[in-house]
């Protein structure tokens, strides 16, 4: 029986020392339509097989993807001769649990998956999360393709070779690292996402720019509206638009791809990805209806710039054009809800997963370049804050973004029958409950940050594990 992996033994004064190391193979294709039956390549991975087992997402509010997409997959399928297996699961970030994980898994069981046999995987980033968690899990190891619907499954989560699922009160507290053996990238699904989707997404490709490529910074810049208005070039009369589009999505996935390649497993922690994900963490679910993923990381990102404006890293004129062109998209740039006590706490609880440095990436000098802070003081965070706040208050008041807040999309399920869970606390799963100040402060605090006063002050003389109750 082969084997990748390469190692040797070796004797140790107590015993043995393994040293290896397992190759990684994975792919990315750009293929649009991937399900045009003038290409074949997906079929020809499962002639082999004789059939496909696919499993989707499927919700009854706007980002259907089995319901727009499954005739069309069936004929794909059907013209190469290829049996379907479907499993249709609800999206929403209520389902990504350990429920729809099981029923994953009893799909994969119940239709006799051989290990080497790929699953297909499409839909946004609870499917393809969840999904790819089942496929590691699942014999210890079984392979799955994924076929990304989303811009921020399509530009991130493509990239990433992270599964997992909620636990609980937190977010992807269970997963693996866990690579799919093909990933196939066709951005004309974005003709059907909802633009508050479209917008979601967008923040990723400023996240990259703002620290990685000037390139994409500048196009963002100049066609940034237009792309978010018109899904990257794909609605009808917008064609002008794809070139610039294509240089975007495929610089940034590219820039993703070298950053992130030789630190798949996150073994370094200095990741200029991390730019918009130090605060963002513990504000997106802290509204009583949760912020969406790209708003919660644009506020993050924009208090970034007032600190780099601040610490003379920003010059003005800089300054102003990440916020024109943030608000111009309509990302959110502020929130009633980022207060002084959330970021002490916010600090305290990302160091913990950053080895105990803070970590902080923030362009130097210019867009398109990083460096990373370590030496920010509580003093300097809350003076910054009062300073990001004064600003957008003077220079974009009454701005609050558009489309901020989850929507039944996001949610797998109404917002209303949502926010009347959250009262009572029935059929709700702990990840989504209202945390509100108390509660961001036991989840930080549980997850592992320093305990805080009101004032937002460190407390003195409370050490040791601390249990906070569901």
């Amino acid at each position: 029986m082969s084997s990748d992996l390469t190692a040797e033994v070796q004797q140790t004064p107590t015993g043995m020392r393994v040293l290896g190391a397992e190759k990684l193979d994975y792919r990315f294709h750009y293929i649009s339509p991937v399900f045009d039956v003038s290409h074949a390549k997906l079929a020809e991975t499962y002639k082999p097989w004789k059939r496909v087992l696919i499993v989707i997402d499927q919700m009854d509010y706007s980002s259907d993807v089995a319901g727009i997409y499954k005739e069309t997959i069936d004929k794909y399928f059907a013209h190469f001769s290829i049996p379907v297996a479907w499993k249709i699961i609800k999206g929403g970030e209520i389902n990504k649990n350990m429920d729809t994980f099981n029923d994953i898994v009893d799909f994969m069981d119940s239709e006799g998956l051989v290990r080497k046999e790929p699953v297909l995987v499409v839909g946004g980033g609870l499917v393809t999360d969840v999904a790819g968690y089942a496929c590691a899990s699942y014999r210890r190891s079984s392979n799955f393709i994924r076929v990304p619907t989303t811009l921020i499954g399509l530009i991130d989560a493509s990239v990433s070779i992270k599964v997992g699922l909620n636990h609980k009160k937190l977010k992807n507290r269970l997963g693996a690292y866990h690579a799919p053996m093909d990933t196939y990238l066709d951005f004309s699904f974005l003709k059907t996402l909802p633009i508050g989707q479209v917008r979601n997404g967008t923040a990723e490709l400023i996240k990259i720019s703002t620290c990685a490529d000037k390139r994409v910074w500048d196009l963002l810049v100049k066609h940034g509206k237009d792309l978010v208005e018109n899904a990257y070039g794909h609605k009808e009369g917008a064609e002008h638009l794809l070139a610039a589009a294509e240089e975007i999505e495929k610089k940034g996935i590219d820039v993703m791809l070298k950053l992130e390649s030789p630190n798949l497993h996150e073994l370094g922690l200095d990741r200029v990805i991390a730019f918009g994900h130090s605060w963002s963490p513990t504000l997106e679910l802290t509204p009583k209806v949760p912020l969406r993923h790209g708003h919660a990381i644009n506020i993050d990102m924009a208090y970034s710039i007032t600190l780099a404006h601040k610490r003379g890293l920003l010059n003005e004129a800089q300054r102003d054009e990440y916020f024109n062109l943030v608000t111009s998209i309509g990302l959110s740039i502020d929130h009633e809800c980022f207060n002084e006590e959330l970021i002490v706490i916010a600090t305290q609880a990302i160091m913990k997963t950053r080895d105990g440095k803070q970590r902080l990436a923030i362009p130097d000098g210019e867009f398109g370049k990083c460096t990373f802070l370590n030496d920010i003081t509580d003093e300097e965070l809350i003076e910054t804050l009062k300073v990001h706040k004064a600003f957008v208050k003077e220079r974009y008041p009454g701005y609050e973004g558009v489309d901020a807040y989850v929507d039944a999309g996001d949610l797998g399920e109404d917002v209303k029958t949502f926010l009347a869970a959250k009262e009572d606390g029935s059929n709700e799963p702990e990840s989504m409950k209202k945390n509100g100040v108390n509660g961001v402060k036991k989840a930080a605090v549980a997850a592992g940050a320093v305990p805080v006063g009101g004032s937002g002050k460190l407390t003195n003389g409370e050490t040791g594990a601390i249990k906070v109750a569901a």
